[in-house]
């Protein structure tokens, strides 16, 4: 092999060059600062409102008949009673397996479905609110949501001001009205636990708080203080407290929502968490707060001409900063934002493991966000024994699955049953644990979870499948979230896609993982059990079908017949011609089914998709409608098309949080890719993005890259290694030398780096 000393690469330098020189500094780009939320007036409704948080409480600015208000919110609020319709003893998947086939499917529908509409509980519930009297304040100026610093202020005309901010650290709030008169009236308000609803604003929501059967908490008024204490199903309760002081024209206060879900639960009540955070100060919070923002928007950033698009982003990761913790639980249906209405929150804000969290955490990885992704990490573990009594007592097998419709606590909940007890949720959430592993390169994490993880999906998935009379392997019955929604027809007698794609999968990785950890029987076990499996089902004019003998004919919200595409890469572009085919009359399907059968996820999906098969132009299309007709103005993602424009039948509007999080996740895709081992740069911009770049997003290898192009020519590179290992990158210039600081090999256009954890390389176009 040739080395070179030279710090100029051309085109046309034999395979297996080595070139090395000296790298330069620069640092981070900061376009998270010229973005964020600025209105007139306050929001009238909650689902409008400002959102702050940080993963374990939450708070929702706005104003209700005349008041400011602020909807708090905590993340383990919730009612656990079981489901008082799932007993195991009298129901298995056998038994819903044998009404199926005996025509009785009725039955079913009664035990699994109908009790998840109709009761209220387990859900997650409301913690309350606190109200401000502002008529003395008069009209309000400015509402301002600063994503930099995650610190809400309101001015009024007449000269005050309101800051406030949730802690990005730690279980509270504070708020400083400025400028303000000496009485300012402070209300706790509590949900309506014992009175019926008299809100008229339902969205999904059909069930009042008063069924839960709560007595009302007491509210207790001290001078500058209010304490809430409310007592909940069994031995959970809940406290809200909230303190101030008066300083001349001012007033300072600071909240806070604590959780005792047992009698013997010692947890910090929301007083002390108030008290201790009044003791340190408001200088030492709001410093301590900024910081932790700042250290956020370090970890990555990204600059597009499209500044609705970029915009957007940056509000994804505004929230997702909000929503995601370590230490926290994991994102619900609405996170630390539970609807303000006087009712349950839409499908009961519970863990939809269908795609919902799913979706949450695409973000986390290509945006460097690994330490906010632990949260989901941390619960699924957490909550492996209850997943395995789960699968034992329903599916009487060993291994592991989940629940697709689950509790705080991993419990199932019911609702629709082929997903809220889906046979290969566990398969889904796997992925997560492999993408840890292939963007942290985390040893540990290697052998104790993520590899454990897959092992215990495949002993499941193995017992739980039958051969057919060919010896293939199959699930005795299938589904596809959510086609023909929970009807006997939504059971397929074939193994579909979106199930065939998450068990081979399965099995590749595991493989894949026992083989990268010297368990060489093992390996060889899954990757034999895969090769009984048979190959996804494609349609030669259609692309990947819902099941064998039926090709995607109707348009539908849930892609699940093309998991294998995205987000699991089982087919790629990158894999020749014949897989580029099936893509490509894939998506073109897609969009001849029209989208009237969509919701707003369907459309950050899309992006993803138009993303991963190099096509911008529909990615941004896609993107923009997503961001104009499927976000309210405060950017919450609300399902329905908003815009009446005929993008969707669906027009209602309950807030999710998935649909926000996957457009991120496309974003980040049109910029950097490197699913496939190759890092690829820029690899699906629009046309007419001649300049873009980028900083700090993780690939595979857990290299964090920073990249820029001008008029159309990439002209830097930084790559940051944070493991050993080889990165691959597809050669950026094209036909232009550039100059490097790192030997490396090239060969077929791919540049090859050997590097050590803390090696810096630079690309510069020459």
């Amino acid at each position: 092999m040739k080395r070179l000393r030279s710090i100029v690469l051309m085109l046309l330098i034999p395979i297996g060059v080595l070139i090395s020189c000296r790298v330069t500094d620069k640092s981070a780009p900061n376009s998270y600062t010229k973005h964020g939320l600025e209105f007139d007036e306050l929001a009238t409704v909650w689902d409008e409102a400002i959102p702050l948080g940080n993963a374990t409480v939450g708070n929702l600015v706005w104003q209700k008949k005349g008041r400011l208000r602020f909807s708090l919110d905590r993340a383990d609020l919730w009612d656990l009673r079981p489901m008082e319709n799932i007993d195991f003893n009298k129901w298995t998947f056998k038994d819903v397996y044998d009404h199926w086939k005996a025509g009785t499917y009725k039955k079913v529908q009664e035990a699994f479905d109908v009790p998840y509409d109709q009761l209220p509980a387990p859900s997650k519930i409301p913690a309350g609110a606190l109200e401000f009297n502002i008529d003395a304040l008069g009209e309000v100026k400015k509402v301002d949501l600063d994503v930099a610093t995650a610190i809400c202020t309101v001015e009024w005309i007449n000269g005050a001001k309101l800051t406030t901010f949730v802690h990005a650290s730690e279980p509270v709030g504070w708020y400083r009205f400025e400028n303000v008169p000496q009485e300012l009236p402070i209300e706790l308000i509590a949900p309506s636990y014992d009175r019926p609803n008299e809100e008229g604003y339902t969205s999904q929501a059909k069930t009042d708080l008063n069924q839960l059967g709560y007595g009302q908490g007491t509210i207790t008024k001290g001078d500058e203080n209010i304490c809430y204490n409310q007592n909940g199903w069994k031995d959970f309760k809940y406290q809200i407290f909230t303190q101030w002081y008066r300083e001349e024209q001012s007033l300072t206060g600071c909240w806070s929502v604590s959780s005792e879900k047992v009698a013997s639960d010692n947890s910090v009540k929301a007083e002390a968490f108030v008290s201790n955070a009044l003791a340190n100060g408001y200088q030492t919070a709001i410093e301590g707060h900024l910081q932790w923002w700042h250290n956020h928007w370090m970890q990555s950033s990204i600059s597009i001409p499209d500044k609705l698009l970029e915009r957007q982003y940056y509000l994804e990761m505004y929230k997702f900063g909000s929503a995601a913790r370590a230490d926290a639980p994991p994102i619900s249906l609405q996170a630390v934002w539970t609807a303000d209405h006087g009712k349950l929150p839409p499908w009961k804000g519970d863990f939809h493991h269908d795609l919902n969290t799913q979706l949450s955490y695409w973000p986390a990885y290509t945006g460097n966000y690994l330490n906010l992704e632990e949260g989901f990490i941390n619960w699924l573990w957490k909550n492996r024994e209850v997943f395995k009594k789960y699968t034992q007592d329903y599916f009487n097998v060993n291994g592991m699955n989940v629940p697709g419709v689950s509790t705080l606590d991993g419990e199932p909940m019911g609702g629709w049953i082929q997903y809220s007890f889906g046979q290969t949720v566990a398969a889904w959430l796997g992925h997560h644990f492999y993408l840890h592993w292939k963007y942290s390169m985390d040893r540990n994490f290697l052998e104790e979870k993520a590899y454990p993880w897959l092992k215990d999906v495949s002993v499941y998935l193995d017992e739980i499948s039958v051969k057919d009379e060919t010896g293939k392997r199959k699930l005795l019955i299938s589904s596809s979230p959510e086609i023909y929604n929970n009807s006997a027809k939504a059971w397929f007698s074939q193994t579909t896609n979106f199930e065939l794609a998450l068990i081979r999968w399965n099995y590749e990785k595991a493989a894949e993982l026992a083989t990268e950890l010297g368990l060489k029987e093992d390996a060889l076990k899954w990757t034999q059990i895969l090769s009984e499996w048979p190959e996804l089902a494609i349609d030669g004019e259609t692309g990947l079908m819902f099941a064998p003998e039926m090709p995607y004919n109707e348009s539908h919200r849930h892609f699940s017949h093309l998991l294998g595409f995205h987000p699991l890469g089982l087919l790629d572009v990158s894999n020749g011609l014949e897989e580029q085919q099936v893509i490509k009359n894939t998506l073109s399907n897609l969009e001849a089914q029209g989208t009237g059968g969509w919701t707003g996820y369907s459309f950050s999906w899309q992006g993803n998709l138009y993303a991963r098969a190099f096509d911008g132009d529909n990615a941004a299309r896609v993107l923009r409608i997503f961001a104009e007709c499927f976000c309210l103005k405060n950017s919450f993602h609300v399902n329905g098309d908003q815009c009446k424009a005929g993008h969707s039948n669906m027009t209602y509007r309950p807030f999710t949080l998935e649909g926000n999080f996957a457009f991120a996740s496309a974003i980040q895709d049109m910029l950097i890719q490197s699913h496939t081992g190759i890092v690829k740069l820029f690899p699906a911009l629009p046309a007419d993005w001649t300049d873009a770049s980028f900083n700090k997003l993780r690939t595979y290898g857990a290299f964090l890259v920073s990249a820029r192009m001008e008029m159309g020519n990439v002209t830097t590179v930084e790559v940051l290694a944070n493991a050993d290992g080889v990165i691959q990158l597809e050669n950026p210039f094209g036909g232009t030398g550039f100059k490097c600081n790192h030997e490396f090999t090239t060969q077929d256009g791919i540049l090859s780096f050997k590097m050590n954890k803390g090696d810096v390389i630079l690309l510069t176009n020459n």
